[in-house]
């Protein structure tokens, strides 16, 4: 077990009924509380990691400054936390300075045309 899955004591209220629920759950599957709540835990966190709208709100604090790259890490995965690192470079470098387009004809010389309406007799 690394220094991360070790486990912390958490302390919280919740409602009597959803306690009771819970422990009955646990008996039902021979297991306790404490796993049960867990696992709910770790569910709840990648299926709102997956979803795009959470994704959305975490990229957009991190523009903003608003969320360190180590807390974007933890919260989408490093994969993800990379590519908004890359991302945010990009919106923060400078404009390239590219010079106009010259007016150029780039057929040089005459052009042809090809009528495709009579192609349809085919």
């Amino acid at each position: 077990m690394s220094a991360s899955d070790d486990p912390r004591r958490v302390h919280f209220q919740s409602p009597e009924y959803l306690v009771d629920r819970l422990d009955a759950i646990a008996d039902l599957f021979d297991t306790d509380r404490t796993d049960l709540l867990v696992e709910a835990i770790r569910e709840y966190i990648e299926d709102t990691a997956d979803s795009e709208t959470f994704q959305e709100l975490v990229a957009t604090k991190y523009y903003d400054d608003q969320l360190a790259f180590e807390t974007v890490k933890q919260l989408v995965g490093a994969e993800t936390a990379q590519r908004l690192r890359l991302l945010k470079a990009d919106l923060e470098d400078e404009p390239l300075d590219l010079a106009a387009p010259d007016d150029v004809d780039v057929y040089e010389g005459d052009v042809t045309t090809v009528d495709t309406a009579g192609d349809d007799d085919r």
